[in-house]
């Protein structure tokens, strides 16, 4: 499944600063970083099960947001870029 995935980490502390650090590092274990908290990412239903775990026991959710939108099946084929945003390759042409 292809999913966009957006973060909004508390980073007024300094263990803000540390759960925000280990926040992206769970998303570029998955996914594509597109901007500074944003992740494209295809994954398994296992896979996200397992990140959003990961996610949960990291955040504080008083303080912390993340949004998850699932998007149709090849839905970053079809996507438009302005200003410094750079296009992707295809997920198929990427060598993880």
């Amino acid at each position: 499944m292809d999913l966009l995935l957006t973060y909004d980490v508390d980073t007024t502390t300094p263990e803000g600063r540390r759960r925000l650090r280990k926040v992206a590092k769970l998303c570029e274990g998955h996914g594509l970083r597109v901007q500074k908290s944003v992740f494209e990412i295809v994954s398994t239903d296992i896979d996200l099960l397992h990140l959003l775990d990961d996610i949960g026991k990291t955040i504080a959710p008083d303080t912390d947001s993340i949004r998850i939108y699932r998007l149709p099946h090849n839905g970053f084929n079809d996507v438009r870029t302005l200003g410094t945003a750079r296009i992707q390759p295809h997920r198929e042409d990427l060598v993880l």
